[in-house]
């Protein structure tokens, strides 16, 4: 019953709703944040150095073992004796540079000689270098420097102008003259698919940089600028990277937060590169924010529809133990203080006539006395029950107060309701009541008494109890009908 509402179920649903919603939500993110931080700190101390490391070591075996193999070559005896004899069984040199090749799976493998200027591979003889050749600028470059070997990208003469990646080597003689050049080469697609297959193992971006920041190699997973220093959010750490040669770096590029970590390349002069997008890093345990807030969002769900039951239905049984005798199951007088506040609003709008009867147990304290208290209370049980059975839907039964029954009639005057009264009281006068195999005879002494449209309810139910006075006085078991009021 809605008029007796106890409380505001829906508020409470409300707050129970915002508390859990809140609850979930701030475990969640407080959960993703610290994920958050943890995978950050576990990317810049743990996981990019060690794929930086790992890297180093594949490419120690994959890509340095060249220049190994080049040093190899420049301090290999037969070399330096052949060319010391005057380079005179070119066939010797050549199957020489092809099985260097074939032994270490190298793309091509050469000498140059700074004696005779001759380009041998293991073909035999290329060409003749020479000074005003924009091609030979390489073998020059590598007569004149400091450094025993460089490394360098150039078009290979020997193989139909595939790039290619060079170790160049200076030769010395015995006594430490200057005699040529030789190396090997690797192909760049070839390092570049080396490259891809780290990146693909290790999901994060990698490549190659020179001293003077431009990439040099690279998987084929990245778009960056040859320049760096173009590279938006990156530029600005170049130099600086560049000086220190090896640590760890952050910069924002296109909304993304990137961790770079750098070291240096002795072997290669190069440094490698190995970077992590934190966004694509995050991605999983976003997916997981995700999750958890859908599934906290269905228990919240879930948790108030259980609620929303379990309230209904105790705030029935609530509303009910408000509003009824708990022993008869009728309305008890405060329920009839609500209702008849209605019911008279609406008599109001649209008059029709509301009698009362006032119901009285005779004897009923008789029936305690000899019976007991037990058979009493059930007395009382089968006599609301007696009554409500002759009432109409419409009607109002209230247990007025111990043995007394207060009835309300809608719709009915005073002449209906005597009737009323009269089948009431021989119904229950004609139905002995039974109790522990003991039949209990029961009389009901009535008032009746009809709204005029301008007394208080109380009024109207004092006119019925004058009525049901006048029934007991006038012998019990009987029905009396009470005087109209004084108009005055």
């Amino acid at each position: 019953m809605n008029k007796f509402r106890i409380f505001d179920r829906r508020g409470l649903l409300l707050l129970l709703g915002l508390l859990l919603t809140t609850g979930f939500f701030a475990t969640t993110l407080f959960g993703y944040f610290v994920s958050k931080q943890a995978i950050r700190s576990a990317i810049i101390g743990q996981d990019l150095p060690l794929t930086a490391s790992n890297i180093y070591s594949e490419i120690q075996k994959d890509l340095v073992r060249p220049v190994l193999i080049s040093s190899t070559m420049a301090n290999d005896t037969f070399l330096r004796d052949w060319v010391l004899k005057g380079e005179r069984n070119i066939a010797d040199m050549a199957r020489y540079l092809r099985e260097m090749k074939e032994r270490y799976g190298a793309f091509s493998s050469f000498f140059v000689s700074e004696k005779s200027g001759i380009y041998y591979t293991g073909e035999g003889v290329l060409k003749r270098v020479s000074p005003k050749e924009p091609r030979d600028v390489w073998y020059y470059r590598v007569r004149d420097m400091k450094q025993d070997y460089e490394i360098n990208v150039d078009p290979d003469l020997a193989n139909a102008d595939a790039l290619t990646i060079f170790i160049n080597y200076r030769v010395f003689d015995f006594s430490g003259n200057y005699i040529g050049a030789t190396g090997i080469g690797l192909t760049v697609d070839a390092v570049r698919r080396l490259i891809a297959e780290y990146q693909q193992q290790f999901q994060r971006t990698i490549y190659f940089v020179d001293a003077k920041g431009r990439v040099v190699v690279f998987g084929n997973q990245t778009n960056r600028a040859p320049d760096l220093r173009s590279t938006p959010g990156l530029g600005p750490l170049v130099d600086r990277i560049l000086q220190e040669k090896s640590g760890s770096y952050q910069y924002v590029s296109d909304g993304d937060n990137h961790i770079l970590n750098v070291n240096y390349l002795p072997e290669l002069k190069w440094y490698l590169f190995v970077e992590q997008n934190e966004e694509v890093a995050l991605a999983g345990i976003r997916r997981t924010l995700y999750a958890n807030l859908a599934i906290s969002l269905a228990v919240t769900l879930v948790v108030l529809f259980l609620t929303h039951l379990v309230l209904s239905r105790y705030q029935h049984r609530i509303e009910e133990m408000a509003s009824t005798d708990k022993l008869t199951g009728l309305l008890n007088r405060h329920a009839f203080t609500i209702l008849i506040e209605k019911l008279l609003a609406e008599y109001r709008r649209v008059p029709q006539p509301i009698s009362m009867l006032l119901a009285d147990i005779d004897h009923f304290k008789e029936i305690n006395d000899r019976y007991g208290h037990l058979a009493g209370d059930r007395v009382l049980e089968s006599v609301a029950a007696l009554l409500l059975a002759g009432l109409r839907e419409s009607d109002i039964a209230v247990r007025w107060g111990g043995e007394e029954f207060l009835l309300v009639l809608r719709g009915c005057d005073q002449n209906e309701a005597e009737r009323i009264a009269e089948t009431l009281r021989q119904r229950i006068a004609a139905t002995p009541i039974e109790v522990d195999g003991q039949r209990i005879a029961v009389t009901l002494s009535v008032g009746v008494s009809e709204y005029d449209g301008a007394e208080s309810s109380d009024q109207t139910v004092d006119r019925a109890d004058t009525a049901l006075y006048a029934a007991k006085h006038g012998g019990r078991n009987r029905v009396e009908v009470a005087a109209r009021p004084n108009p005055a």
